[in-house]
């Protein structure tokens, strides 16, 4: 059974339908015990770093999350918050990963926030090889950069962490659950560590 960890952040209908199109059983909860018996957890998010960090800790999820033992994903802000800290409202995060998340600073005609597919780069570890170049889909202001834990990279005004792995703990910055079948590979690829 793979847990949804519900929170007060976007994108968890979208995980969802992804789940179902792989026939995958999962359950959204917030409840400690159901994440904690999970066989894998799933960390979404859309939203801002201080406010989804305030509900995590009031609920004490974020004690929960980084003491988790089996597999747990990060997408988008769920990566980011696995980080030390985020520029985004001087907030400091879960420290899963010893990273500071950075505003990207307009430059070359390029717009903040990053919207739009870019491909994967430099792919290594978790994510499928076969992936490398293929297309995944981006919206974010702040990003991870490059680091000794990044899984696949790309660049969009500067290069940046696509993707991360530290242990039981892997991460994304784009969204698989709307980034087609590499998104879906990207999926399966986690619900089979």
């Amino acid at each position: 059974m793979i847990a949804v960890i519900k929170y007060n952040a976007g994108n968890i209908q979208s995980v969802r339908y992804s789940l179902e199109r792989l026939n995958t059983e999962f359950v959204v909860t917030d409840n400690p015990e159901e994440i904690k018996s999970a066989d894998k957890v799933i960390f979404p998010g859309v939203g801002e770093a201080s406010t989804t960090m305030a509900y995590l800790k009031d609920k004490k999820l974020d004690q929960l999350i980084v003491n988790l033992k089996q597999p747990v994903l990060g997408i988008c802000l769920g990566m980011q918050l696995m980080c030390a800290h985020s520029d985004e409202n001087n907030t400091p995060c879960l420290g899963i990963f010893p990273e500071t998340v950075r505003k990207f600073t307009p430059a070359n005609h390029l717009k903040v926030p990053h919207m739009g597919w870019n491909q994967l780069e430099a792919v290594n570890g978790w994510i499928p090889r076969k992936l490398e170049n293929q297309f995944v889909y981006f919206v974010h202001s702040y990003f991870v950069p490059l680091n000794t834990f990044a899984a696949a990279q790309t660049s969009y005004i500067v290069p940046f962490s696509a993707a991360m792995q530290r242990d039981n703990f892997y991460a994304v910055q784009f969204h698989p659950e709307k980034s087609a079948l590499a998104g879906e590979e990207i999926l399966r690829s986690f619900l089979s560590v």
